[in-house]
């Protein structure tokens, strides 16, 4: 059961309001924030979103926690946490695969919790992932090469972000950076976030902060229009280069073989 008219009622009152202060500052009617407060309506979810901004809540904890005196926010990262997450289904009611082309990637930053956003995303279905929760993004930009702009990363949603892996690669989406696929440095921390690496090593690494992220999907497939090339023929100059490595190596192996 919904917590909005009893959250609404004691969030104003916490901070000091009355009504019509409250819906002078959301730009309302008053008659409104009394009828969401009485629980005789409910505020469509741009509105919804207003409110749970103006809170520093998350619209999960504005719709289904009991909020009072005694109620502490979880952590992001924490599996108790609840987010919302729209799908779409089929006709035989399994899960589509939406896609996120980049012209709509501002877009989902606003609506990626609105199901009637979602609702009109190209979806599609590949019969290699039959459970789970799958959308697609379209890459953009070279930070991830030799995936080129353009290719499709087919993702799984993670629920709990202290499941992410270092080293793997995922797409993260966030309200400073948007949405990003990169590799993960290391596990998630609840204190600091996470830290992003781009396997094209001219980018620097960066921070997310915890507080920043809205969703995160674990790469698990890409599709591409282009194709890797053939493995070159070894010239003289690489096969030159790989015996020296290796004489390093074993040099070095030798020498730690005296020290021991």
């Amino acid at each position: 059961m919904s917590n909005i008219a009893t959250n609404l009622k004691y969030l104003r009152k916490k901070k000091g309001h009355t009504q019509q202060q409250f819906a002078d500052l959301m730009e309302i009617k008053r008659s409104l924030v009394g009828a969401y407060e009485e629980d005789r309506a409910e505020p469509k979810y741009e509105l919804l979103k207003k409110f749970a901004s103006h809170y520093e809540l998350t619209m999960d904890e504005l719709v289904n926690e009991k909020i009072d005196d005694k109620w502490k926010p979880s952590p992001k990262g924490d599996s108790s946490s609840v987010r919302i997450l729209s799908i779409t289904v089929n006709d035989e009611d399994r899960e589509n695969i939406e896609l996120v082309p980049v012209k709509a990637s501002a877009g989902y930053l606003n609506g990626y919790a609105d199901p009637d956003y979602i609702s009109e995303l190209p979806k599609f279905r590949l019969p290699i992932f039959k459970q789970g929760t799958y959308r697609a993004f379209e890459l953009k930009g070279d930070s991830m090469l030799p995936l080129q702009p353009g290719t499709i990363i087919v993702s799984e949603y993670v629920e709990n972000w202290f499941d992410i892996k270092p080293a793997q690669t995922y797409i993260v989406i966030s309200k400073t950076e948007g949405i990003v696929y990169k590799r993960i440095a290391h596990k998630f921390k609840e204190d600091k976030g996470l830290k992003l690496l781009s396997d094209n090593k001219t980018y620097d690494s960066y921070w997310i902060n915890t507080t920043d992220i809205l969703e995160i999907w674990k790469a698990k497939a890409f599709i591409s229009t282009d194709f890797p090339e053939p493995t070159p023929e070894p010239t003289l100059e690489t096969l030159t280069s790989m015996m020296a490595q290796m004489q390093k190596a074993i040099s070095g192996i030798k020498s730690d073989d005296k020290i021991n």
